[in-house]
């Protein structure tokens, strides 16, 4: 999906300025790219998962749960080439990897974490809020 910015205009009594000083509306696609990264399944369960320390990988498909190998290895690889996971590779027999957080890593989990105790708190309102759509729409 290719993502791009779109000005939108707006009321001045509503409008809001959320952007970073200086933004370019070029810069929404970069900014989309992590947002899709930081913002996946796999990926807040990864980090949440490694938030305590280093694991290796059959560790974190166990933790996990549901992950394919395939999924888990693209979501470590990604995470690595975002420079929020350190992967060590221990000379042994067989070889033992170990994947851990950098520090770009863990100033992502109080986002993740924040979010997470906003959906607990809200997932009630949310439960409610589908059944009422879904019986106005005749949905199931």
């Amino acid at each position: 999906m290719d993502l791009e910015h779109t000005d939108v205009t707006t009321p001045a009594a509503l409008t809001v300025t959320t952007r970073a000083p200086g933004h370019l509306p070029g810069e929404c696609q970069a900014v989309a790219s992590i947002l899709s990264r930081v913002g996946d399944k796999w990926t807040v369960l990864v980090v949440m998962m490694l938030a305590d320390g280093p694991r290796r990988f059959n560790e974190l498909k166990r933790m996990i749960g549901g992950v394919s190998q395939r999924m888990l290895t693209l979501t470590l690889r990604g995470l690595e080439r975002d420079g929020m996971v350190h992967r060590t590779i221990f000379p042994t027999i067989p070889p033992r990897v170990d994947y851990e957080l950098t520090a770009l890593g863990h100033s992502l989990r109080q986002p993740i974490e924040a979010l997470g105790n906003w959906a607990f708190t809200h997932a009630p309102i949310i439960k409610e809020a589908r059944a009422e759509f879904d019986a106005r729409s005749g949905e199931v």
